[in-house]
C-alpha cells in the first residue's frame, strides 16, 4: 500500500524541536522506571527486609515481559499511527508503577497477595515500556532525516538519563520522612505528570510530519509473517545478534562494579557511589560526542556511526581489560579514571548503536520500523535481564572455585572484554546501518501472504 503524504505536511523529517519533544517521552519513561526498579528495590530489601532475590526476580521479569516488543512494533506498523501506542504504553506503565508502589504496603500485611500484586505490577511495567518505547523509536526512525539521526539518538537517550536524575533528586526529597503511603503518593504524582508530559510531547507531531518515503503503512499481513520477513533479512538478523552481544557485555558489570571498588580498593559506600557517578558522567560525554560529531559528519561520512559503534566496543573492551588487570594490582590503580573511560566508550558505542538501529529500521520505506525496533528492543531487554544476573553468578562461581576476590573479578571483566571484542567484529560486518540510506530493500520472497491479525 503506497500513499502520498498529504499536502502541507513537512516532508523533510522531524524538526529539532519535535525531536526534543519526543525526548521528553523518554524522560517520562525514565522517571517512572527509576522509582520502580531502584527505589522500590531498596524498600523491599531494607524496609521490608526481603531477600535480594525478590526484587531481583521482579526486575528481571519486567525485562522478560519486554520480549513482547515485536508485537507492539507490529501493531504500530499496521495501525497507521504510532502516537496512540505511545500514549497507551505510557498509560500502562504509569498504572504499573502506581500498582508496584502499593505492593509494599500489601506485602507488609498480606505477604503472598502482596507478592502477587507486585508481580502483576511489574508485568504492566514491562508491557508499558515495550509498547511506548518501541513505538517511540519507530516514529523517530521513520520520520527523522538521515543526517539528524545521530543527534536524535543522543538527545532522546540523554533526556531519559536526565529524567532519571531529576526524578531521583526530587522524589528523594519528597520521600522523607518515609512511609508506604508517601511512596504511593510520590509514585502516583510521577505517573500522572509523566503521562501528561507524554500527551503534550506527542500531540500533533505525527500528523504534521510526513514519513521520509511514500510508503506510510505496512502491507496487511500476519505478525508471524512480518516477523519471519525481518528475521529473513541477513542484515537485520546480524544486527539483532550484535545488539544482544554488545548489551550483554554492557550490562554484566552493573551489579559488581561497586563491590569491586569496596572489596579490592577499600572504598566506602559513598566513594563507590561517586565511582558510579564517574561512569555515568563518562556515558553522557560519550553520547554527546557522538551526537555532535556524528551530526556534523553524517552527510560527508555516512559510515561515521559504524565507526563509532566499532571503536566504542573496542574502547569498552580495553577499559574492561584494564579493570581485569587492576584486580591484580589493587589498590595501586587509577580506578576513577579507568571507570570514567569505560563510561565514555560505553556511551559512544550505545548511542551510535541506537543511531545505526534507526538507520536500519528506515528500510522498506520505514513500513517495518516498528517490528524491527521491536525485535532489537527484545534482544536488548533479554540481554539486560541476563547481564546483571550473569555477572553476579559468574563472580560467585569464580570465588567459590578460586577463593580469591581478585581472580574472580579479573575473570568476569575479562569475559566482558571478550564479549565487546566479538560485538565489534560483528559490527564491522554490518553494511546497511553504515550507509545512511533509507531506500527500500528488495522484497523478500514468501510462499504466501496471510491476512492481517
Amino acid at each position: 500500500m503506497h500513499e502520498r503524504a498529504p499536502h502541507g505536511l513537512d516532508q523533510k523529517g522531524l524538526s529539532w524541536v519535535s525531536i526534543i519533544r519526543l525526548g521528553l517521552v523518554q524522560a517520562a519513561l525514565g522517571s517512572i522506571i527509576v522509582l520502580t526498579t531502584s527505589t522500590l528495590n531498596r524498600v523491599m530489601m531494607v524496609e521490608l527486609a526481603l531477600a535480594a532475590v525478590v526484587p531481583g526476580i521482579l526486575v528481571g521479569w519486567h525485562y522478560a515481559v519486554q520480549i513482547s516488543r515485536p508485537v507492539w512494533g507490529y501493531k504500530s506498523d499496521q495501525g497507521g499511527t504510532r502516537t496512540r501506542w505511545i500514549l497507551a504504553g505510557m498509560a500502562i506503565l504509569a498504572t504499573g508503577g502506581i500498582a508496584a508502589s502499593a505492593s509494599p504496603y500489601i506485602i507488609e500485611t498480606w505477604f503472598v497477595p502482596g507478592l502477587l500484586a507486585a508481580f502483576m505490577a511489574f508485568t504492566l511495567i514491562g508491557l508499558g515500556v515495550g509498547a511506548c518505547g518501541t513505538s517511540l523509536l519507530a516514529l523517530l526512525a521513520s520520520r527523522t532525516a538521515v543526517h539528524r539521526r545521530p543527534a536524535a539518538a543522543t538527545i532522546v537517550w540523554m533526556m531519559m538519563i536526565a529524567g532519571i536524575v531529576v526524578t531521583a533528586i526530587i522524589s528523594g526529597t519528597l520521600l522523607d520522612p518515609f512511609s508506604f503511603k508517601r511512596l504511593l503518593a510520590v509514585t502516583a504524582a510521577t505517573g500522572a505528570i509523566a503521562f501528561g508530559v507524554t500527551v503534550l510531547a506527542v500531540w500533533g507531531i505525527e500528523h504534521q510530519t510526513a514519513p521520509l518515503s511514500d510508503q506510510t503503512r505496512a502491507p496487511a499481513r500476519s505478525f508471524r509473517l512480518s516477523l519471519s520477513e525481518v528475521w529473513a533479512d541477513p542484515e537485520a538478523r546480524l544486527f539483532t545478534i550484535f545488539v544482544f552481544m554488545s548489551m550483554l557485555a554492557y550490562s554484566t558489570q552493573d551489579l559488581i562494579l561497586e563491590p569491586f571498588g569496596g572489596l579490592l580498593f577499600d572504598m566506602t559506600p559513598g566513594e563507590t557511589t561517586k565511582l558510579s557517578g564517574m561512569q555515568h558522567g563518562g556515558v553522557l560525554i560519550g553520547m554527546a560526542l557522538v551526537g555532535v560529531i556524528g551530526t556534523v559528519l553524517a552527510r560527508r561520512k555516512p559510515m561515521i556511526l559504524k565507526l563509532f559503534t566499532v571503536w566504542g566496543c573496542l574502547g569498552s573492551a580495553l577499559a574492561l581489560a584494564a579493570l581485569a588487570f587492576a584486580a591484580t594490582v589493587a589498590p595501586q590503580w587509577p580506578l576513577a579514571v579507568n571507570i570514567f573511560l569505560l563510561g565514555l566508550a560505553n556511551g559512544a558505542f550505545a548511542v551510535a548503536a541506537i543511531g545505526s538501529m534507526m538507520m536500519l529500521a528506515g528500510h522498506r520505506g520505514g513500513s517495518q520500523a516498528g517490528i524491527r525496533m521491536g525485535v532489537w528492543g527484545a534482544a536488548q531487554a533479554l540481554s539486560f535481564g541476563l547481564g546483571g544476573f550473569a555477572g553476579t553468578v559468574m563472580l560467585d562461581m569464580a570465588r567459590l572455585a578460586t577463593g580469591s576476590d581478585a581472580v574472580s573479578f579479573m575473570s568476569v571483566f575479562a569475559f566482558e572484554a571478550g564479549l565487546f571484542v566479538l560485538a565489534a567484529l560483528i559490527a564491522m560486518r554490518l553494511k546497511t546501518a553504515s550507509t545512511g540510506s533509507a531506500a527500500p530493500l528488495p522484497a523478500i520472497p514468501s510462499p504466501r501472504l496471510e491476512p492481517a491479525e
